[in-house]
């Protein structure tokens, strides 16, 4: 999976990042991730299995809730097992990852207040592999399978999906690396939270308090004027939708509620990804710290 610390011949730590995590326990993590990738499949078929079952239910017949029934089914019993994986496969690579970390920098001679603040910072890779990469693998999955299928219900709601896809892209490459300083401005100021507790001073740790939320403010107002654009276009593509498929006489309903159905997960899913974008510019910031 990812080597989270690759040694070298001296036997010292190099660092840590998601992907040196991967190569190291590269075995269990892609199990984990073949289950999601499984879920996400699965769930694509939603409201397809529903556009059936609602057309087989207006013909007389009731074939098409019997797999939707089974589908149901299917999606649970692997997503309970892979969430009862993960929590065992997750809490054993930090059991590995973290002493190692920790007496790495007693190697270093690190002082003791950013060593702790090193090791809390470190759990934000475990919890993101256990708990943002499934979403992250199923948005992706979902992305692609969900366009597939609006692609053959609709091809100007497809282009319109495109388009809202592409504007996110543009978000995020101009304000990626102002979101990478800010991060980078936190992680330091919070590096320094343990030694100003212990000096017990009373303006210093107000001072620390302030300026290490006034860098979590900043963060929040880039990410708003981020959502706000974002949102625009949202509402842009919610409009544009039941108009085109008026335009296009589709009579089919239970092809409508698909389409439907399947830009209300697009869109879910979309304005999913820039949490994503803005967790994997913090932990580029951090592999950086621990490097």
């Amino acid at each position: 999976m990812l080597d989270v610390a690759e040694q070298n011949p001296g036997g010292s730590f190099q660092g840590f990042s998601l992907w040196q995590l991967f190569r190291r326990f590269k075995w269990r993590i892609s199990f984990t991730f073949s289950l999601v990738f499984i879920e996400s499949l699965l769930d694509i078929l939603y409201p397809l299995f529903i556009g059936w079952a609602i057309n087989d239910l207006l013909a007389g017949t009731k074939q098409g809730l019997y797999l939707l029934l089974g589908l149901g089914l299917g999606s649970v019993i692997i997503g309970s097992a892979r969430r009862f994986y993960d929590t065992r496969i997750y809490s054993g690579i930090y059991q590995r990852i973290a002493p190692e970390m920790v007496r790495r920098e007693q190697a270093r001679k690190t002082d003791v207040s950013r060593v702790s603040a090193r090791a809390n910072l470190l759990t934000e890779f475990v919890e993101f592999l256990e708990n943002s990469m499934p979403q992250v693998i199923s948005a992706i999955v979902g992305l692609l399978g969900v366009l597939i299928i609006i692609s053959a219900l609709n091809i100007q709601v497809f282009l319109a999906c495109v388009g809202l896809l592409l504007v996110i892209a543009l978000i995020y490459a101009i304000t990626g690396k102002f979101n990478y300083r800010l991060n980078a401005k936190y992680n330091e100021e919070l590096e320094r939270q343990v030694s100003v507790i212990e000096q017990g001073n009373g303006p210093a740790l107000y001072q620390h308090f302030q300026r290490l939320m006034g860098w979590n403010i900043k963060l929040s107002d880039l990410e708003t004027g981020n959502y706000f654009f974002i949102w625009l276009g949202v509402v842009a593509l919610f409009v544009f939708t039941p108009l085109s498929a008026v335009d296009r006489e589709v009579v089919n309903y239970g092809l409508v509620f698909s389409l439907l159905m399947y830009v209300f997960d697009y869109i879910e899913k979309v304005t999913t990804l820039p949490l994503f974008v803005q967790q994997l510019i913090r932990l580029q910031e951090i592999s950086r710290r621990l490097a």
